[in-house]
């Protein structure tokens, strides 16, 4: 890809949720060092949104491509790699429970490839570190708390260094002040090039956290303009 080339392009697209259309017409562009949220009521297709992105559900009409791979009749062979170029946060942020959190990122290293257990044991010390986590290597899951959890499921989503960040509701489990301290994570690591796009019901979020806007209603998912004012009423 070319260093200003979008990294997401939709174009006229048709969101499938399982064999249902959720959201037709979807014309969306997300270019490098951009900070994107996708809000709405539930129901209205966000999450449809990043599982096509992510080549989970098919695009069968219109135009998409993500970090190089055109989604459209994309080749299973090719989906790991597109997804090697994307980091993922879930709200249930979906930790292996049954191993410490260095476990659980050496466990994902080594699932995208990486041998050399040097190169392992030294992309985790960063990874952990760039979350705030360093003395937390040895801890199982259950012995963190829910905002570090999400830490360490963030520090596994930049493990390969993506391109972009998918967030699904990553705050929607979490107390205000460490949904803050998430967000405040995030606008980190966006600072330093990475793509966000997060999909929120938490209106508090994007009034704080300035970004661009796509909402989510009547079958479309639309951006919103600079001098529009938001209706609330349509993320709850």
């Amino acid at each position: 890809m070319k260093e200003n080339e979008p990294l997401i392009t939709f174009r006229n697209a048709e969101i499938l949720n399982g064999e249902n259309p959720v959201i037709y017409d979807l014309n969306m562009q997300v270019s490098p060092g951009d900070f994107v949220y996708i809000v709405g009521k539930v129901g209205t297709g966000k999450t449809s949104i990043i599982r096509t992105i992510t080549a989970e559900n098919p695009l069968l009409s219109g135009f998409g491509s993500v970090c190089g791979y055109q989604l459209n009749g994309i080749r299973f062979r090719d989906i790991p790699f597109l997804r090697r170029k994307l980091g993922v946060v879930f709200q249930d942020f979906q930790l292996l429970m049954d191993r410490s959190v260095k476990d659980n990122l050496e466990f994902v290293l080594k699932s995208t490839g990486w041998k050399d257990r040097d190169q392992i044991d030294k992309r985790i010390e960063e990874v952990i570190a760039a979350v705030g986590m360093s003395t937390k290597a040895h801890k199982m899951p259950h012995q963190l708390s829910g905002g570090e959890q999400q830490r360490i499921a963030i520090a596994r989503a930049i493990l390969n260094k993506p391109q972009v960040i998918l967030a699904d509701e990553p705050t929607g489990n979490l107390d205000n002040e460490t949904a803050d301290g998430i967000l405040r994570l995030f606008r980190h690591i966006n600072s330093e090039g990475t793509a966000v796009v997060m999909v929120t019901h938490n209106r508090g979020i994007f009034e704080k956290y300035s970004g661009r806007v796509f909402v989510c209603r009547d079958e479309h998912c639309e951006e919103q303009k600079n001098d529009e004012v938001l209706d609330l009423s349509l993320t709850i």
